[in-house]
C-alpha cells in the first residue's frame, strides 16, 4: 500500500523537483514529546516532502509566472500550498491531510517537526548534539540540522501528507543516511549551522550532487520582506 502512495505521490510531486518518503505515525511519536504527537493510529501512513534544489526551476517560478498574484504573504509558502493542493485534487479518492512546515499550533509551536519526520522516514539524517560523542560546548543550545545524502544542506523539508484511512503495519522502517560520519565534522556542522548559517557553508559540508541556482541562492539571500521586489509582487504584510 505504501508503495503504490509513493508512486502516485511521485507522479504528481516528482517532475516539479520535490522528494517524498514514507514513514509511520508511530515512528515520529515515539520520538518526540507528547505534545507534539500527531493524533493518529500508530500504523497510519505519512509521507515527508522535501523540496530539492530543482524545485525553483520546476515549481516555484512556474507558480509564480501562471498565477500573477498580486498580493501574498510568502511566495514559497504558497507555492507548496499549491501544489499539496494538488496532490489532494488527483487522488481526490483518498483523504489526505497536509501539515505545511509553517504551521503552528495556538500555543505558538509548530504543529509538525518536520526534521524529525524527514529523520524517521530516512530521508535526510537529523544531527542534533547527542550525535556528537566529544560535546564541545557544555550547556550551551545548539540546534540540529538535517543533511540529505545527495543533496547535503541544499534542500528543504516543506511538510507531511498523512492518509488517515491507509494503515501499514508491515511498513518497514529505513535509516537515514549517516552521511557526516565522523565526529569532527559534525561538530563542525552544527557550529556552522549555529554561528555562521547565512554564509551557507554547513550546507557544504559534504560533497554534493546539485546546488541552488545563482538565482535561487539570490532568492533566499535576499530579506523576506525584499523577496517580493524580486518577483514583481506586493507583500500583503506591507
Amino acid at each position: 500500500m505504501a508503495a503504490v502512495r509513493k508512486q502516485q505521490l511521485n507522479a504528481c510531486l516528482g517532475p516539479l523537483g520535490f522528494q517524498c518518503d514514507p514513514f509511520r505515525i508511530d515512528w515520529y511519536n515515539a520520538v518526540i514529546q507528547p505534545s507534539f504527537h500527531l493524533q493518529y493510529p500508530d500504523d497510519t501512513l505519512a509521507f515527508v516532502v522535501l523540496s530539492t534544489p530543482q524545485m525553483f526551476e520546476k515549481a516555484f517560478k512556474p507558480f509564480i509566472a501562471d498565477k500573477q498574484l498580486p498580493t501574498v504573504r510568502d511566495p514559497i509558502d504558497e507555492c507548496i500550498v499549491y501544489y499539496f493542493s494538488l496532490v489532494k485534487k488527483n487522488l481526490s479518492d483518498q483523504r489526505i491531510e497536509a501539515i505545511h512546515d509553517f504551521e503552528m499550533l495556538p500555543n505558538r509551536k509548530p504543529k509538525v517537526l518536520v526534521q524529525t519526520a524527514a529523520h524517521v522516514a530516512g530521508a535526510a539524517y537529523y544531527y542534533q548534539m547527542k550525535d556528537v560523542q566529544q560535546n564541545p560546548w557544555g550547556e550551551k543550545k545548539m540546534y540540529g540540522v538535517c543533511i540529505h545524502p545527495r543533496y547535503g544542506g541544499w534542500f528543504a523539508i516543506r511538510g507531511v501528507l498523512i492518509f488517515p484511512d491507509v494503515q501499514v503495519p508491515s511498513l518497514e522502517q529505513k535509516l537515514p543516511v549517516d552521511c557526516v560520519s565522523t565526529d569532527e565534522k559534525k561538530i563542525q556542522l552544527l557550529e556552522r549551522f549555529n554561528f555562521h548559517w547565512q554564509d551557507w557553508t554547513y550546507r557544504d559540508i559534504i560533497d554534493v550532487e546539485e546546488r541552488y541556482s545563482e538565482e535561487q541562492k539570490q532568492y533566499f539571500a535576499t530579506p523576506p520582506y525584499e523577496r517580493f521586489k524580486l518577483l514583481g509582487l506586493k507583500s500583503a504584510i506591507s
